[in-house]
């Protein structure tokens, strides 16, 4: 086999990369440098898995189990962000290797390997984690080993750590900006909460209710709660039914979601009949689900694959073109892509791999290529982002009907709603 054999799935690999890689708005990429590697002794002086050459880092996420439907997109967008950067030097001057670890969507899994990827492996950083579940199991090893996660999910807030980037989305710019819409727009005054059953749907509804019933002088006329992997929604759809909401507010999560909505349909609760606003399904879960049997419902997030502009478009493109033309990006996706870009350029504007460094260099670092349109990060951790709604189209992408009309400002301890 030549060099230069078309055939030779290196090659082959290094021409679709090269192809992603090509549509990439290069211009403003923070840390974006060529020159020579900065000595060791120098970037890394905490004993981190650090080399002349290279620097390795975990990824936490589910690849099985119930979560896998959503976490899925999570590894891939992160493996792409990191094969672009490597692409373009690595960071300070050291190319990225990974360290894959599964979740298997089981929160004491998460702490063992959180624990394996710090004090065994080392790494420089994690990419990781879904459900606040598995965020809250992880914690305490992240502050106690002094690591650092980037956490890519939106999710209830009512946190703050040295030693989280968190490019979701917290309450404030989902759930309240999500409910006033619903009420201006829609003209929603009655709600039925549902949610699966751990802290994240839990504490979102506790914050919603507290908003409908507070702000919007609204009515919460049912909350229910299912166990993760749940199938069987038929006694909530006729609890529905019965009560009639203007609005159906839906935190279920993962594999549950397929039921759930398909069970809806074919109950004749659709669309056409019942307005339902959800804070957890994204295109992701759309595969599964079938747009078909979710057509017309809206989701509130930062992201949808549909936005128009020029950075998304690179991304997008680039994407499937590692991925493949089927391959659908959801909001966690896109905020897990942010995760590896983010992390480089707090590496290269403190000059170093050490966490405490890291941690002092992250507030007011911006992005200027963010899919989604811009970034910045907070000194709280948190990101500056837009709020969106999305109506869910047959073919299962997002319609964008509504925007913020500026950045909202992350607020992770709202008042009043503690």
């Amino acid at each position: 086999m030549s060099e230069h054999d078309p055939s030779d799935p290196i090659s082959l690999h290094r021409r679709r990369l090269l192809q992603g890689m090509a549509v990439l708005p290069f211009t403003g990429l923070p840390g974006l440098s060529f020159g020579a590697a900065p000595p060791t002794a120098k970037v890394n002086t905490t004993g981190l898995a650090v080399t002349d050459t290279t620097v390795t880092v975990g990824q936490l996420h589910s690849a099985t189990g119930t979560m896998a439907i959503s976490e899925t997109g999570s590894i891939q967008a992160e493996q792409l962000a990191i094969d672009q950067i490597n692409a373009m030097g690595g960071v300070l001057g050291r190319q990225i290797k990974v360290i894959k670890e599964d979740g298997a969507s089981d929160w004491p899994t998460f702490a063992e390997k959180a624990r394996k990827l710090l004090v065994n492996d080392k790494v420089g950083t994690v990419f990781g984690c879904w459900t606040s579940a598995s965020r809250k199991a992880v914690l305490p090893v992240f502050e106690k080993e002094n690591g650092m996660l980037y956490y890519p999910t939106f999710y209830e807030g009512l946190e703050q750590s040295k030693n989280v980037i968190y490019t979701g989305q917290e309450a404030t710019q989902q759930i309240i900006w999500g409910l006033d819409w619903a009420n201006q727009t829609k003209k929603a005054k009655t709600f039925f909460l549902i949610g699966s059953d751990y802290i994240w749907p839990r504490t979102s509804n506790k914050i919603a209710r507290k908003h409908i019933e507070q702000h919007l002088k609204g009515l919460v006329v049912g909350e229910e709660y299912y166990p993760l992997g749940h199938t069987n929604f038929n006694s909530l759809i006729n609890k529905i039914k019965l009560r009639k909401p203007d609005c159906i507010y839906a935190v279920v999560v993962g594999g549950s979601n397929v039921s759930f909505y398909k069970q809806l349909k074919a109950a004749g609760i659709t669309s056409a009949k019942q307005f339902l606003l959800t804070i957890s399904v994204t295109e992701d879960e759309l595969l599964g689900i079938g747009g078909e049997n979710a057509d017309g419902f809206y989701a509130c997030m930062k992201y949808f694959q549909s936005l128009n502009n020029p950075n998304n478009a690179a991304f997008v493109k680039a994407f499937k073109a590692k991925y493949g033309p089927k391959a659908v990006i959801g909001d966690v996706t896109q905020a897990a892509y942010l995760g590896p870009w983010l992390w480089k350029a707090a590496c290269e504007k403190a000059g170093s791999f050490d966490i405490d460094k890291i941690a002092a260099a992250s507030p007011g670092i911006e992005l200027k290529t963010a899919p989604e349109g811009y970034v910045k990060i907070h000194p709280n951790h948190h990101l500056w982002s837009k709020a969106r709604i999305g109506q869910i189209q047959k073919d299962g992408q997002f319609k964008v009907v509504a925007e913020s009309p500026s950045l909202i400002e992350p607020d992770p301890f709202p008042k009043g709603y503690q």
